[in-house]
């Protein structure tokens, strides 16, 4: 799914939100209790109590936009066991998140830093 250009971050909010919030009071969640700009490229994820919905805030240079998605009959797998109150994603993961996959359980091959072939 391409719904965004390439974000330089992607912010995870773990804690579950009023959704009746919609881009005043996420953008104070993220600089008041997330204690980041909420005017950078980044995307910011909320989900709600029931995990069954989330809402992604970002701007895009000439305003704040909010992504929704509501799911019909499963839950999304929020990393509630994985430290702190604020996640960062990689796009990777990102992706997990919306296909329904427990990004605490997934881990992929660790990149390599080699300087010569053996």
């Amino acid at each position: 799914m391409k719904m965004f250009v390439e974000p330089p971050a992607i912010y995870l909010h773990k804690q579950p939100v009023d959704f009746r919030k919609s881009i005043n009071g996420l953008s104070v969640i993220v600089e008041e209790h997330m204690q980041l700009s909420s005017f950078s490229d980044a995307l910011f994820v909320f989900c709600n109590r029931q995990r069954d919905k989330i809402k992604v805030l970002y701007w895009d240079q000439t305003g704040f936009c909010l992504w929704y998605k509501r799911l019909e009959k499963d839950k999304f797998k929020w990393p509630k066991k994985l430290s702190g109150d604020v996640l960062t994603l990689s796009e990777r993961q990102w992706h997990w998140l919306l296909e329904g996959l427990d990004i605490q359980n997934m881990t992929g091959h660790q990149p390599l830093q080699l300087t010569a072939v053996y």
